[in-house]
C-alpha cells in the first residue's frame, strides 16, 4: 500500500473536472458596445429598428413565393447533406458518452490445438493435440476521476450544435436563394415587357415615318434611322429572355426538381414583388444571436475549450474497474469445475514522469482553442460588414432609382412634346428618333434598377440572417 500511496494520492487529487469550465472571453467583439448597438446605417429611411421576423419572405405577402420555399426547405439536396451532418454529429456524440458508461464483452475461441513444449517448460516431453477451446466475459468501467469524459462529452455536445448552426446557415442561403431566382424571374418577364413595348413603339414609329415619308414630308433617312432604333431594341430581348430561362432553371434545381421541370407558374410571372412597409431590421445584438455563422463560430470555441480539458486530464492517472470470468482447457472436459478462472479489480495506469507528450497535446488543443476564438471574431466582424454594406447599397440603390424615375418621367415628357412639334410640321424628325432613344433608354435603365433593388433586398435580408435563431 506504501508503494501505491502516490498514485492513489494523485488519483484523489484529480477528483476534479480537468479544464475550465465555457464562458466567452471577456475580449470577444461580440460583447463590445459598438458590435451590438443600432446599425450605422438604421438612420436610413428604408429602415425601421424592430426585429425581423423569422419567416422575412413573407413581407412580400406572396403566395407562389411562399410556396417554393417551402418546396426548397423540404426538398433541397444542400439541406439534406447538412441534415446528414447533424445525424453523424450525433452518432460522434453517442459514441463518446458510451465511454462513460459499463463496457461489456463476451468471447469464445473454440480450436485444434498442441502446446509447446518449451512454452509449458517441459523441453522433450511429447504434447498431444487435442480440441480446446477458451470462453469469457469481461465487463469495466472507467471511472472519470479527472473529467476526461465529461469534457469529452462537452465538446461533442458543443460539436453537434455548431451542424445545427451550419444547418440553420445553409436553410438561411437556400432561402435566400430561392428567393433570389424568383424575384430575378420575375423581373428579367418584367424587363421583357418593358422591351416589347418599347420595340412596338419604334415599330409604329418606324410605320408612322414610312407615310411620312410616302406623303413628302420626310427623307428616306428618317426611316432607315428608325429601322436601326427598332433593331437595336429588338437585339435587348434575347438576353432578357435568357436571363430569366436561368432563373427558371435555377429555381427548379434549388427546389429538387431537374431544370426542364421548372414552374411554370413562375415563367408566367411579369412583375416581382414588392415590400409595402420599411423593412426591419433590429440591431447588432440581434444579429450576432441571429445568424447562425456566429453561433457556429461560437459552439466551435466551446468545443475546442473543452477539449483542452481533455488534454489536461491526461496529467492525471486513469483507473478503470475491471472484472472478468473464464474457462479455458480440454473440450471434453467443457465448463467443469478446474477450467474456470476470474479476475476483479483495479487497472491504473498514468503517463508518469514522462510528462512531454502530454503536455504538447495540451499546447495543442490551446492553439486549437486560439484559432477557433479567432474565428469567432472573424464571424462576428464579418456579420456587421456585411449587414452594414448591404444597409447602405440598398439605401443609395433607392436614390439612384428615385433619380431615374424622375428621368424617365421628363424623358416621356420630352418625346410626347418632340412629337407634337413634328405633326405641327415645326421640326424635323431627328428630334423625335433622339427624344423616343433617350426615352426608351431610360425605361430600360429604370427596370434594370427595379431589378437590381429586388437583388439588394435579398441580399439584405441574407445579411441579416433571416431567423432560425433558437
Amino acid at each position: 500500500m506504501r508503494r501505491f500511496a502516490p498514485v492513489l494520492t494523485a488519483t484523489l487529487l484529480a477528483g476534479c473536472t480537468a479544464g475550465h469550465d465555457y464562458r466567452r472571453p471577456p475580449q470577444a467583439i461580440a460583447d463590445n458596445p459598438a458590435a451590438t448597438g443600432a446599425f450605422l446605417g438604421a438612420a436610413e429611411r428604408p429602415y425601421t429598428a424592430a426585429p425581423l421576423p423569422d419567416h422575412w419572405w413573407r413581407l412580400y405577402q406572396d403566395p407562389t413565393l411562399d410556396r417554393l420555399v417551402t418546396e426548397a426547405i423540404a426538398h433541397n439536396t444542400d439541406l439534406r447533406v447538412a441534415a446528414a451532418n447533424i445525424a453523424h454529429a450525433n452518432a460522434a456524440r453517442d459514441l463518446i458518452e458510451d465511454a462513460g458508461k459499463p463496457q461489456t464483452g463476451i468471447q469464445v475461441a473454440p480450436g485444434y490445438a498442441q502446446r509447446s513444449a518449451e512454452e509449458e517448460m517441459v523441453p522433450g516431453a511429447p504434447l498431444p493435440s487435442a480440441l480446446v477451446y477458451s470462453a469469457g466475459a469481461s465487463v469495466s468501467y472507467q471511472l472519470d476521476l479527472a473529467g476526461q469524459v465529461r469534457r469529452a462529452i462537452e465538446a461533442a455536445d458543443a460539436d453537434v450544435a455548431a451542424t445545427h448552426a451550419a444547418y440553420d446557415a445553409v436553410k438561411v442561403t437556400v432561402v435566400a436563394d430561392t428567393t433570389r431566382a424568383y424575384l430575378d424571374a420575375c423581373s428579367a418577364g418584367r424587363e421583357v415587357q418593358v422591351a416589347q413595348r418599347s420595340l412596338e413603339l419604334q415599330q409604329r414609329t418606324t410605320a408612322l415615318t414610312g407615310k411620312l415619308v410616302r406623303a413628302g414630308r420626310g427623307i428616306s433617312l428618317d426611316t432607315t434611322r428608325s429601322h436601326v432604333q427598332e433593331e437595336q431594341v429588338r437585339a435587348t430581348l434575347p438576353t432578357l429572355l435568357g436571363a430569366k430561362q436561368v432563373a427558371l432553371y435555377r429555381l427548379a434545381t434549388l427546389t429538387g426538381h431537374p431544370p426542364v421541370a421548372f414552374d411554370h407558374i413562375v415563367a408566367a410571372c411579369s412583375a416581382e414583388p414588392h415590400l409595402t412597409r420599411q423593412i426591419p431590421i433590429g440591431d447588432g445584438a440581434q444579429l450576432l444571436r441571429r445568424r447562425p455563422d456566429v453561433r457556429r463560430a461560437e459552439f466551435e470555441l466551446h468545443a475546442a475549450t473543452a477539449r483542452i480539458g481533455v488534454a489536461e486530464a491526461e496529467l492525471y492517472p486513469h483507473v478503470t474497474l475491471g472484472a472478468s470470468l473464464g474457462s479455458v482447457g480440454l473440450m471434453r472436459n467443457a465448463f467443469s469445475s478446474d477450467t474456470y478462472k476470474f479476475s476483479l479489480g483495479p487497472l491504473i495506469s498514468w503517463e508518469f514522469p514522462n510528462r512531454g507528450r502530454v503536455r504538447a497535446r495540451i499546447a495543442g488543443a490551446q492553439a486549437e482553442a486560439d484559432a477557433a476564438f479567432a474565428r469567432f471574431d472573424g464571424a462576428v466582424l464579418a456579420a456587421l460588414r456585411e449587414t452594414e454594406t448591404a444597409l447602405t447599397v440598398y439605401a443609395r440603390d433607392l436614390d439612384r432609382r428615385a433619380a431615374l424615375r424622375q428621368a424617365r418621367d421628363q424623358a416621356a415628357q420630352a418625346a410626347g412634346d418632340a412629337e407634337k412639334l413634328f405633326r405641327a410640321g415645326r421640326t424635323g424628325f431627328l428630334p423625335v428618333l433622339d427624344a423616343q432613344r433617350t426615352l426608351i433608354g431610360t425605361e430600360q435603365t429604370l427596370a434594370a434598377a427595379d431589378s437590381r433593388l429586388a437583388a439588394d433586398q435579398v441580399q439584405l435580408f441574407l445579411a441579416l440572417g433571416g431567423g432560425w435563431q433558437d
